[in-house]
């Protein structure tokens, strides 16, 4: 017996009450949003310590349509994109998407999905992409992805775009300094010291930052 759309039944097989209905759907999108949430996290933290992006973003949205759920940049200027994906229709509606269909298009040298343990089989990961998997809340890598760099020039651009846009939330948030100010402290702290850096402040050379490194490593 076909019931009206979004309806779920009781116990008892019959659909239960509009209100019922709707309260159920809510705990679910919650429960999603939370589940999601969980994975961007460890998705997160892999790329850090497994990974070692010195820059990650996630979630984040720009002019170019497409809002990585968390993409990381390593020497060389390298990214790496993170798909996190609760369930089998999200993976399969992810597939759809204008920049999936087209893969130039997208971004990420490397690419990712991460999803619960069973959810995507390998056999299903588009072609040159990898596959990790959320086990007893430790991150696997399953599937390693192509060696081929999948960004093309458009995809730089579109990377490029996310990372302004990103810059400039950032500067309203630290107004009224602008992010050169912002970043400028060390040299006031040098003028404040006499002209050196007080001790236990890093120089920019001694940083623990890749892309400040000449060979980007």
């Amino acid at each position: 017996m076909l019931h009206e759309a979004g309806a779920r039944l009781s116990d008892t097989g019959s659909p239960l009450p509009l209100a019922a209905n709707l309260r159920y759907n809510q705990l679910v999108g919650l429960d999603r949003k939370k589940a999601h949430a969980r994975l961007v996290e460890h998705a997160v933290r892999w790329l850090r310590t497994y990974y070692r992006c010195g820059i990650i973003l996630s979630e984040q949205y720009c002019a170019t349509g497409e809002v990585p759920d968390v993409i990381g940049w390593k020497g060389f200027c390298r990214s790496v994109l993170v798909e996190c994906k609760v369930s089998r229709s999200d993976f399969l509606v992810d597939a759809e998407k204008p920049f999936r269909r087209h893969p130039e298009e997208g971004m990420g040298c490397e690419r990712f999905y991460l999803a619960p343990a069973g959810v995507i089989r390998c056999e299903e990961l588009p072609k040159h992409w990898g596959l990790l998997e959320l086990q007893k809340r430790e991150v696997h890598l399953v599937v390693k992805p192509g060696r081929l760099d999948q960004r093309s020039a458009v995809a730089l651009m579109k990377e490029m775009n996310l990372l302004l846009a990103s810059l400039r939330r950032v500067e309203l948030r630290i107004e009224p300094q602008s992010i050169t100010d912002f970043l400028k402290w060390k040299n006031r702290m040098a003028d404040y010291n006499g002209g050196a850096l007080p001790e236990g402040i890093a120089t920019p050379e001694q940083e623990d930052n890749s892309h400040l490194q000449p060979s980007g490593v």
